[in-house]
């Protein structure tokens, strides 16, 4: 499996884990507003059950006198109450005042027991063959032969001197409760698979945004790694070289064991040198230089430098000055010989691209609490499509040159991480012809 479609099938389990993870949590947030809303309108009905229950119990006990009797007031009262010895179902509404205008809203049902639990009367709708109910609790839902539920509430009623008269039993049809949740129901189901195939895209989308970092990662370590190679075969291939050809020689005189030597030397250095700047690039990546930071002047530092880079740019023919604008010594936090191979590293490679008879200037300088650190060269300058890859690893402007002096492409890339492990930053200006300038800025510990 390539790398492509390893990264294909990456982006598919992330997705996939997105969109499960999602529509498990959509399906519980669904599931849970089903459960508030039937909730919610189940109690509206309790309510209403119980507020109609209790005016008509309010109303009917004042006017009940003997136990199972129904007096001509309760006819008043519901003016539609038909007997089990009525054939009322044809019976219609007269129109007169009811004590619940609700048992005519087409859904509500009253019914009037005796206290053995036998139907004496009924009022409003007409449920279609009740189930039988052993103990009567004070709430009931039942079904009809028709399929309708029916919810109702059970109250016992009692004379008006206080004997036990029977019971009353006021319900209402659920017909239009259970059509609305199945409304609810259809539209959640509908609205789910919409929801995920929403989701689902813009989770390939986020997949793909959060595989970015690690593609361009890859590639880069893709890059690293066939550049480190690169380098490391030129010395190993030069010594390799020097010892073959020697090899071949017959006669070996101490002038031919010196040079030799010398070479392998030479290029066992630049192998070396390229390998400690790898290791200390890694060890920077991975935060694990072991970092003891301590109070460094600046000044002392930029004395080093000149002091130490002066021979090089001499045998460039490339004139080296120093620019101190503060009248104080600069201390910032760090490691002094860190922040000397960062500008020895700007200044050596200010200097290798700047023509013979030109100049590189090294300023100090302080602002904000800030030091200000510059290396300006009237170098070749950096071309604009390039300003953007110099800090990158084995990046070079002009390989030819940059090989011809032993660079590995790897000064810069040390020079922005060290920065960078100081709380500082490194910016560059260049223009092609022109020279360049590179800007450091670290956080000042004190001036003095």
């Amino acid at each position: 499996m390539n790398h492509n479609q390893l990264f294909r099938q990456t982006r598919l389990q992330l997705a996939c884990w997105y969109a499960g993870v999602m529509g498990v949590i959509l399906g519980l947030c669904g599931w849970g507003m089903y459960e508030a809303i039937a909730h919610a309108h189940w109690m509206t009905l309790d309510r209403e059950l119980e507020s109609v229950a209790g005016t008509l119990h309010d109303s009917l006990e004042p006017v009940l006198q003997e136990p199972a009797q129904l007096e001509p007031e309760v006819g008043r009262l519901l003016p539609d109450l038909c007997t089990q010895n009525e054939q009322c179902w044809n019976r219609k509404f007269t129109g007169k005042r009811h004590a619940i205008g609700a048992l005519h809203q087409g859904y509500y049902y009253v019914r009037l027991l005796d206290l053995t639990g036998n139907l004496i009367a009924v009022a409003g709708v007409s449920p279609d063959r009740l189930p039988e109910i052993e103990r009567a609790d004070t709430w009931q839902t039942l079904t009809d032969s028709q399929g309708t539920r029916f919810h109702q509430i059970s109250v016992v009623l009692h004379t008006e001197n206080g004997r036990d008269w029977g019971s009353l039993e006021v319900g209402r049809s659920l017909k239009e409760f259970d059509d609305y949740l199945g409304a609810v129901k259809v539209i959640m189901l509908i609205g789910l698979p919409i929801a995920l195939l929403g989701v689902g895209t813009a989770s390939w989308g986020l997949a793909g945004f959060a595989m970015q970092p690690i593609y361009q990662s890859y590639h880069q370590i893709q890059q690293f790694t066939a550049d480190a190679a690169h380098e490391l075969r030129t010395p190993l291939a030069a010594i390799r070289a020097t010892i073959d050809s020697n090899l071949r020689v017959e006669n070996f005189t101490i002038e031919d064991i010196v040079e030799t030597l010398k070479t392998v030397d030479r290029q066992n250095l630049r192998l070396s040198q390229l390998v400690n700047d790898l290791l200390l690039l890694s060890r920077m990546d991975q935060q694990e230089l072991p970092l003891k930071p301590s109070p460094c002047c600046l000044n002392d530092v930029i004395s080093d430098v000149e002091e130490e880079i002066a021979a090089l740019a001499l045998a460039e023919d490339v004139k080296l000055t120093t620019e101190v604008r503060v009248q104080q010594g600069v201390q910032v936090k760090g490691n002094e010989e860190e922040l000397y191979r960062l500008l020895f590293n700007l200044v050596s490679n200010g200097i290798q691209y700047t023509p013979a008879g030109g100049e590189v200037t090294l300023i100090l300088d302080a602002s904000d609490r800030q030091a200000i650190i510059q290396v300006k060269d009237t170098g070749i300058g950096i071309h604009s499509q390039d300003l953007t890859r110099i800090f990158d690893r084995f990046y070079r402007v002009d390989s030819d040159r940059a090989r011809h002096t032993g660079g590995s492409g790897l000064g810069l890339a040390l020079a922005k991480a060290i920065a960078k492990t100081h709380q500082g930053n490194i910016q560059v200006q260049s223009e092609l012809g022109q020279g360049s300038v590179f800007t450091i800025r670290l956080p000042i510990l004190q001036l003095r």
